[in-house]
């Protein structure tokens, strides 16, 4: 009798536990290339930990324009490729095997960064037919992961749409979004920004294991109640609620944030596209054998049956009955602390368009 498999070792320190994922572009896994991490299982002693590496690129546009019809923003900027957060559900995962990089630990530990971003912003701002509306930051990597500390590409881009009086949206897994506090507040003044924080657990050891290096629940809440005593428009995200693993957090975290006065809230069930549903797959593996299967079985109920549903506006709305399940149970943790949903209103008319090269503007 053939005996079972071993379960997958674990990596410690990320979310993702490989990179030989298969991707939708031939590459079926990743061929060794005589890097020395690649015979890391031969040598004597502890693992090795993984390092984390950045590229500069420089891409000659910045801001990526959309038309999905169930996305409430059509311009985004992303100063970052890949998330040094390693959230292992991350939905952007796939977009690294576009430059033939694994969406698994490539994803996390081979980072690009825009150091152009703040230039390209302002030429684009400066054009005469630009018409403004809300950029959205943090709609595919966090625009304050680790290496935002030393690149500060984020706070460049916000110094600029100030100046600018452009509006801003932030979505964001970390408490250095405190560190640009004096922009945000300033922004807020003039109705120009509004601060989304994403509270996955309370646990801060689940939270180790689903976002290795994001911030600890505890620091994102206080960030949350930091940006509210600024007048910083705040809303808090409990994105993803993932079944049996981190829906039970659901009421608390939307009790605690009311108390921090918070006044906005909303929920996004877990989503598994392309390459990330056998790296989630993989997770629940090595993390929660036990529940592995329910875990899955959930997820499939409330996607038609499937890992995913990219379907327009179903692959934000849920269904079938674990989904009413969550959603009646949010709607009434919301009522009994006295939130509501998303209501900001950022005011585009104040936009002026910014210096360029140094030239003044004529009004």
């Amino acid at each position: 009798m053939d005996s079972p498999e071993p379960p997958p070792e674990r990596v410690h320190g990320r979310g993702a536990q490989s990179a030989n994922v298969p991707t939708r572009f031939g590459l079926a896994t990743r061929e060794l290339d005589g890097d020395w991490r690649d015979h890391v299982a031969t040598l004597d002693g502890p693992p090795v930990k993984l390092r984390t590496s950045v590229t500069e690129e420089r891409p000659k546009s910045i801001l990526s324009f959309n038309r999905s019809p169930d996305i409430p923003f059509d311009r985004s900027i992303n100063a970052y490729r890949g998330c040094e957060h390693g959230c292992v559900y991350c939905f952007a995962r796939p977009t690294h095997a576009y430059h033939d990089l694994s969406p698994g630990l490539d994803f996390e530990t081979r980072l690009f960064a825009k150091p152009d971003a703040p230039d390209l912003l302002r030429a684009t701002l400066a054009k005469p037919n630009y018409v403004p509306l809300p950029i959205a930051m943090g709609t595919n990597t966090d625009p304050y992961q680790p290496i935002e500390r030393d690149y500060r590409i984020t706070r460049q881009v916000l110094e600029i749409c100030l100046e600018a009086r452009h509006p801003v949206t932030i979505t964001t897994k970390s408490d250095r979004v405190l560190d640009d506090l004096d922009l945000l507040s300033e922004m807020a003044t003039h109705r120009l920004v509004a601060v989304a924080l994403s509270v996955t657990s309370l646990d801060p050891r689940l939270s180790t294991l689903l976002e290795p290096r994001a911030g600890a629940p505890a620091k994102r809440l206080a960030a949350l109640g930091r940006l509210v005593e600024a007048g910083v428009p705040s809303h808090v995200s409990i994105a993803p609620v993932i079944p049996a693993i981190t829906d039970e957090f659901m009421e608390s975290i939307v009790a605690q944030a009311a108390a921090l006065g918070v006044r906005s809230a909303g929920w996004i069930a877990l989503r598994l596209p392309h390459e990330v549903a056998p790296l989630f797959r993989e997770w629940l593996e090595v993390h929660f054998p036990d529940r592995a299967g329910k875990v899955m079985n959930i997820v499939r109920s409330i996607r038609n049956g499937k890992d995913n549903d990219p379907g327009f506006f179903s692959r934000i709305r849920p269904q079938g009955v674990w989904a009413d399940l969550f959603r009646a149970r949010f709607k009434l943790a919301c009522k009994r602390a006295g939130l509501g949903p998303d209501r900001f209103e950022l005011d585009c008319s104040q936009f002026r368009a910014p210096e360029v090269g140094g030239q003044m503007r004529l009004l």
